[in-house]
């Protein structure tokens, strides 16, 4: 055992461990636990891996650990090979990390036609690569994960029938699915999540049928040059007053909602999105109502009839973004999916925003790309974060998104580091391309009925800060507000947050809204960045440690939270995964893959009560140490063995040949 040095949590002496006495600990724990689970052979407990399994799917699942363990220690030698000989801090991303295809979670799956119980009506008849015989899949098909399915219990009905992983919820006789009335009835026309791609959509996306008038126009006015003087704004076309322009280029007097195409062009040829409806389903315009509203020029309007399509609203005249002094989760790539989402909000964030979406993608209707833009009912302050390096493509999916989904607000960022982004002129980049930044913030404003959000870096390099010179033009541009991340790209996340800077920049936005952001782990460090004169804090990586911290900060208090409770958080995030991406083999795999993921942030955490003094510091590096009981010691783990265990424990043996590695380097360390 070793004295806390510079950079190392200080954890009281009696809770030390060396990593030879900890693991030896977690393996005695669970070698001891796995023979009293052999031994009970009336009870089944939810951490056990031993469930039964077809006889053909034995032999492999009684190797897989060995395979598993064989894999990851493979995969630390090489990692080991290509170190030098003087130890480096790992950075980066694992690029090269093993990616589990669906193919390799079960070989033989059952045709959508047969789940839903209307084999007769598969499109592919006899040509159909998907089983069509129920037992015959059943004889392959992995063990139940247990006895109750989140989606049947909560909704009375899982729509993953036999393939449900815990379909002896549901299943009656000769595999039907049981149905519960009146479950369906409470949930009916009700959407739980919204900003779903409609099929129709997606297609006239892919064949490029989608109108962007509104772009269009502002983009028109780029090339053309402007009068001495307004240089700075040669390329904006900021107003209507300015350029006389509109929100359209379609006659004057079509209905809202409606943008007449230019002439030569046939309705079903090219889609203009409507305003947004109550479901997310009704979002897109069907042809034949485009088709129907080119022949009637008199349509009837239902509520208030505006102005909005001939007359382009002013700043002022914009819905205002309200959130002064509110709790903002951060964007987080992979670990800010919807599920977790959920877990923060249940904990007190007031504010969420999306993953980062690649505009290039929306406009190529990219499934997985539109999955970040979902929304679930209980968010009720949400945005969606976009990231591109060009005026055109930012400003068309602005506009498309803005007559597609709902949304209170739209992000663009300028503040990734990563290389894929940045040498594309994207992220960071744009902070070093003034006449670029320049034209998607005011284009991206102009065709938005939202508010327009900015977040930012100190900069690219990591002693000279750009980000003062930038934000008094990004408030001129007409953006409402600007989060500051108080690092520079070369940083990333070494080293403190300047604060110090980010108190200069919020004096510079004023009036402008400016949220601060890094480092924050406890609620006196929030209280201390609320004194430098933001107007907010978002918190990214501190969500991600102790998703509770929003409770800690709004109840001004240190939570010593038991190894139980975590656990339930887990449990609930378990089952809001199951909800989101399936409860069938491959929904548990990807609610596993998410979550294996938040395992290697969570596993910093250092509960209250071990601490010599609080609060914790979120560049303090935890050492090794016991915990107060077998699972609070597990979840201190920095292997990546013991976070599959524990996702084992909420989802079942993992798949044979399952490897896992996360996505950043200094989250693997063993």
């Amino acid at each position: 055992m070793e004295a806390a040095g510079a950079g190392v949590a200080p954890i009281r002496a009696q809770y030390l461990s060396s990593k030879e006495q900890f693991h030896a600990y977690l393996k005695a724990e669970r070698e001891s636990r796995n023979q009293e689970n052999n031994q009970d052979d009336g009870e089944e407990d939810p951490s056990s891996n031993d469930q039964t399994e077809p006889p053909a799917k034995q032999m492999k699942l009684d190797g897989g650990d060995q395979v598993r363990k064989q894999g990851s220690q493979e995969e630390v030698l090489k990692e080991e090979d290509k170190k030098p000989q003087e130890r480096k801090r790992a950075r980066g991303q694992n690029k090269s990390r093993p990616c589990m295809k669906p193919k390799h979670y079960e070989k033989d799956r059952l045709c959508q036609s047969v789940i839903q119980e209307c084999a007769e009506k598969c499109y592919f008849g006899s040509q159909c690569r998907f089983l069509h015989d129920v037992g015959e899949y059943m004889a392959v098909k992995p063990s139940d994960l247990g006895d109750s399915c989140i989606l049947f219990k909560t909704f009375g009905k899982c729509i993953y029938g036999v393939t449900c992983r815990f379909a002896r919820a549901h299943l009656g006789e000769d595999y039907r699915n049981i149905i519960n009335g009146d479950l369906v009835k409470q949930w009916e026309g009700k959407p739980l999540v919204r900003n779903s791609l409609s099929k129709e959509l997606q297609q006239r996306l892919r064949k490029k049928k989608v109108c962007f008038d509104k772009s269009s126009e502002y983009l028109s006015h780029l090339g053309k040059p402007s009068s001495a003087g307004n240089a700075g704004n040669k390329a904006t076309g900021n107003s209507t007053e300015e350029k006389g322009m509109t929100n359209c280029t379609a006659s004057k007097g079509n209905a809202e909602g409606l943008d007449v195409l230019p002439p030569g062009e046939e309705a079903p040829e090219c889609l203009t999105v409507s305003e947004k409806g109550e479901a997310s389903e009704s979002m897109v315009l069907q042809s034949s109502c485009l088709a129907n509203a080119s022949k009637d020029s008199t349509l009837k309007t239902i509520g208030p009839v505006t102005d909005e399509d001939v007359i382009k609203l002013r700043l002022c005249e914009k819905k205002r973004l309200d959130i002064q002094g509110k709790l903002y989760l951060a964007p987080l790539t992979t670990c800010g999916n919807l599920p977790f989402r959920r877990i923060c909000k249940r904990f007190g964030a007031d504010v969420t925003c999306g993953e980062m979406a690649v505009c290039t993608n929306l406009l190529q209707g990219q499934s997985s790309e539109w999955a970040l833009l979902k929304r679930h009912y209980t968010e009720d302050l949400f945005g969606v974060q976009l990231e591109g390096a060009f005026p055109d493509t930012m400003t068309r999916c602005a506009e498309l998104l803005n007559q597609t989904i709902e949304m209170d607000f739209v992000d663009i960022n300028v503040g990734c580091p990563i290389d894929l982004v940045y040498k594309k002129g994207g992220g960071c980049a744009l902070m070093n391309r003034s006449n670029k930044f320049e034209q998607i913030v005011r284009g991206m404003n102009s065709v938005l009925d939202v508010p327009l959000t900015v977040k930012i870096r100190t900069g690219v390099q990591e002693k000279v800060n750009l980000a003062h010179k930038v934000i008094p033009n990004i408030r001129k541009w007409g953006a409402s507000m600007v989060t500051l991340h108080g690092r520079s790209r070369e940083q990333r996340y070494t080293k403190d947050a300047d604060w110090e800077y980010i108190a200069e920049c919020a004096k510079l936005a004023s009036p402008m809204p400016l949220f601060g952001n890094g480092d924050i782990l406890s609620y006196e460090d929030a209280n201390r960045a609320m004194q430098t004169g933001v107007s907010g804090i978002m918190i990214a990586r501190g969500a991600l440690i102790k998703p509770w911290i929003f409770t800690e900060v709004k109840e001004q208090r240190h939570w010593d939270i038991s190894s139980n409770e975590r656990f339930d958080i887990l449990k609930d995030f378990t089952n809001y995964g199951l909800e989101h991406w399936g409860s069938d083999t491959q929904g548990v795999e990807k609610t596993r893959k998410f979550m294996l993921e938040w395992l290697s942030f969570l596993c910093r955490y250092i509960p209250a009560g071990l601490l010599e003094y609080l609060p914790q510091k979120i560049n303090e590096r935890p050492p090794y140490y016991m915990g107060r009981d077998y699972l609070e010691t597990l979840m201190a783990s920095q292997n990546v063995d013991d976070w599959i265990k524990i996702s084992e424990m909420l989802l079942g043996p993992v798949p044979t040949n399952f490897t896992f590695l996360p996505k950043h380097k200094a989250n693997s360390y063993r």
